[in-house]
C-alpha cells in the first residue's frame, strides 16, 4: 500500500482565520487599527511598540485567543475533504505548554489531523525535513521561501497584507481554502 502524500500545514494564520488578532490589538494597543494595516508580520513593528512590551502581551493573552480562534474561511470542509487522500500533519510555531488547547480546538471544530507538532520557533524546516512533508502550508512569507528553497517543495502561501511581495517559483499565492485542492491536482 502507498503511503499518503504527507500536507505540512501551519496553524495560525492559515487553518485559523488570519484576522483573529485584531479584536485583541484593537482593544489593547490601538481602537483604529483594521487587518489592512498589519503590514508586516512583526506586531511590535506594526503597533510601534517595544519587542518586549508585544512579548509580555502576546504570552498574557495567547491561551486565551487560540482556545477562540475562528477557523479560516473553507479550512474545516477541504481539510475533512483531503484528510482521505492526504496525511495532515501541523507544524506550527506555538510553544509545547500549548499543545493540549491546540488539540482541543481542533476537536471542539472538527477539524481532522493525523500530528500535531509545535516547534516553539518559526524556524519549520528541520520538522518539515525530519517529517517528509511533500507540500506546506504557510502565511509568514520568509517560511515559505525557506521551506520552498531548502527542500525543494511547493508551499502554498495564503495572502496576507503581511507576506505581499514577488514569490519564487514554487509558492502559489491563495486566497482560500476552496483554491487548494484544484491546485493540488496540477502538481
Amino acid at each position: 500500500m502507498n503511503q499518503k502524500p504527507r500536507l505540512g500545514i501551519d496553524i495560525d494564520g492559515t487553518v485559523t482565520c488570519p484576522k483573529t488578532f485584531v479584536p485583541y490589538l484593537q482593544k489593547d494597543f490601538n481602537q483604529q487599527l483594521k487587518y489592512e494595516d498589519i503590514t508586516e508580520y512583526n506586531l511590535a513593528n506594526v503597533l510601534n511598540c517595544e519587542e518586549e512590551v508585544m512579548l509580555n502581551w502576546f504570552k498574557t493573552n495567547e491561551s486565551h485567543i487560540y482556545q477562540n480562534s475562528p477557523v479560516a474561511e473553507g479550512a474545516k470542509d477541504i481539510l475533512n475533504q483531503l484528510k482521505n487522500d492526504y496525511e495532515l500533519c501541523y507544524i506550527s510555531a506555538r510553544h509545547s505548554h500549548l499543545e493540549d488547547i491546540t488539540k482541543e480546538w481542533f476537536n471542539m471544530h472538527n477539524i481532522p489531523f493525523d500530528q500535531i507538532t509545535l516547534t516553539g520557533s518559526h524556524n519549520k524546516l528541520e520538522v518539515t525535513k525530519k517529517q517528509n512533508i511533500d507540500v506546506f502550508f504557510e502565511d509568514k512569507l520568509d517560511n515559505a521561501e525557506d521551506i520552498n528553497h531548502h527542500l525543494n517543495i511547493p508551499v502554498f502561501l495564503f495572502d496576507t497584507p503581511y507576506n505581499q511581495k514577488d514569490l519564487q517559483p514554487g509558492i502559489y499565492r491563495i486566497k482560500t481554502w476552496h483554491e487548494v485542492s484544484p491546485l493540488l491536482n496540477r502538481l
